[in-house]
């Protein structure tokens, strides 16, 4: 047996964990693996991780005895209960300073709890975010660490050096995120901003589509273009590859593929996040009902018959239209961002959590899948205000809302006069109309609470948190308390 001979232990030999253990095997450290059904151990020595360095074993036991002290183990299974087993199964072979990482897409309150319940037996826990698929878990990842702080130094070399490197300046994707469950938190804000971003260039294709008639062949060279501006990102790359792909029998493979989406919760975990903080994060929330809309497919299907689709009717510049799609696209992409990072600030708040939201946008610049050109942009804006409130207050960002907007407004109409939906793109507008407004008929709203429920109300002419309530129905006049629900 090897005893005390490798540097770093990983549980969970599914192809993210394959692709992790052969990254940092192959920056110099030496790796114990372990898998529940230890046949997968045995089949990737024989296989990916043939003429390694690798250490397989056949048992928890053997596997700890094979760690260097302090044991850092890192684990990639499937979220939830399957994790506090591998905890409870690992404990009688932990010790007082070991390091347990958890690799997956775990909720951020469990990683509170793990982080919490294992700190008070002296062991260290990291909740860590992985971006990136297979591709970036074997040639580098984002990471976002988080958990126990005291556990960062012991591993920050391996993960720096794993990590995805910054095209700009070569830095890796991986600092130190914040205690607790912050490093799944950002994650999960990643993750729903994925879904968001992902959902918008369904929206600018469909536009492209159906409106313009722009064929496959085309819509690829657009989107290739597109990859060369200000929208250059890994999804719009993998966009125009995706449409000039071809089936088996030469049709578009685009074609053949059903139109409905899944979704595996990292997205409605940040809608119902945003939710318990009440922020209007808008946008990841109707992508993630834009998914559940597309589940509804025999619903759909019945639908269509009986509501006809308005004709398409486009009789403008077709140029000039595409030009308006990618401006509306680029728009409502900076509004999601900004309500992605509106959401880890209140949290950050809550939580009593020191993010740092400039180092956040530039771990995500390479490696993940999110990764594109603006999040340098969202790097300088915080790096000239690390306190900014709101990424449209910045001027950079502002220039580039204002420069959208006439398109933007032209292709969501555009949209709606053709039946064509536009969840995201609309959504987005409607966020930046609301937050750019100085008096919302919330006034109006909150007579309503206090005419059917006594839920009192604010006055622009008194102090604010000085509630009055009216007897709408009755001659009484305003009653000034502070004792009714708000």
């Amino acid at each position: 047996m090897a005893e005390h001979q490798a540097d770093f232990g990983l549980i969970g030999l599914a192809v993210m964990g394959q692709n992790l253990v052969l990254n940092i095997n192959d920056h110099g450290w030496k790796v114990a693996v372990f898998n529940r059904t230890v046949s997968k151990v045995d089949d990737f020595l024989k296989g990916p991780a043939k003429n390694t360095h690798v250490i397989g074993t056949h048992s928890l036991e053997e596997f700890f005895k094979t760690l260097k002290r302090p044991r850092k183990v890192m684990f990639m299974i499937k979220a939830g209960k399957p994790v506090d087993m591998l905890i409870d199964e690992c404990l009688p072979f932990l010790e007082k300073g070991d390091i347990v990482i958890d690799g997956g897409n775990s909720h951020y309150p469990d990683t509170e709890r793990r982080t919490k319940m294992l700190g008070e037996k002296g062991i260290l826990f990291m909740g860590t975010g992985i971006s990136g698929g297979e591709e970036g878990a074997r040639h580098g990842p984002s990471i976002m660490p988080g958990g126990n702080p005291e556990a960062w130094p012991k591993v920050k070399e391996i993960f720096q050096a794993i990590a995805a490197k910054a095209e700009e300046d070569g830095l890796p994707c991986c600092d130190w995120v914040g205690k607790g469950g912050a490093g799944h938190y950002v994650k999960m804000v990643h993750n729903g901003i994925e879904y968001g971003d992902m959902q918008l260039i369904c929206e600018a294709f469909d536009l492209l589509h159906k409106v313009l008639g722009i064929d496959y062949s085309e819509m690829q060279k657009i989107f290739a273009d597109w990859n060369k501006g200000q929208l250059k990102s890994y999804l719009i790359e993998i966009t125009a590859s995706i449409l000039g792909h071809h089936d088996e029998d030469g049709s578009f493979m685009i074609d053949k593929i059903l139109d409905v989406a899944g979704q595996k919760g990292t997205g409605k975990w940040t809608g119902i996040s945003a939710l318990d903080m009440g922020l209007p994060v808008t946008l990841i929330g109707e992508a993630v009902f834009a998914r559940c809309l597309s589940a509804l497919k025999d619903e759909r299907v019945k639908a269509s018959k009986i509501y006809k689709a308005p004709p398409i009717s486009f009789k403008g510049d077709k140029k000039a239209f595409i030009e308006d799609i990618r401006q509306a696209l680029y728009a409502s992409k900076m509004i999601s961002y900004a309500q992605g990072f509106m959401l880890m600030r209140a949290a950050a708040k809550e939580f009593g959590w020191d993010l740092n939201y400039g180092s956040i946008a530039l771990m995500w610049r390479a490696g993940c899948i999110i990764r594109s050109r603006f999040l340098n942009d969202i790097k300088k804006a915080y790096d000239k205000n690390p306190k900014l409130e709101n990424l449209l207050f910045d001027d950079f960002f502002k220039g580039e809302i204002q420069n959208a907007e006439a398109s933007w407004r032209r292709v969501v109409a555009a949209a709606v006069e053709n039946g064509i939906p536009v969840p995201c793109f609309s959504t987005a507008l409607s966020f930046f109309d609301g937050y750019r407004t100085e008096r919302l008929p919330a006034f109006l709203l909150q007579a309503q609470r206090d005419f059917f429920g006594a839920h009192t109300y604010e006055r622009v002419d008194k102090p604010r948190g000085k509630f009055f309530h009216t007897n709408w129905t009755g001659t009484g006049g305003d009653v000034t308390s502070s004792s009714y629900s708000v």
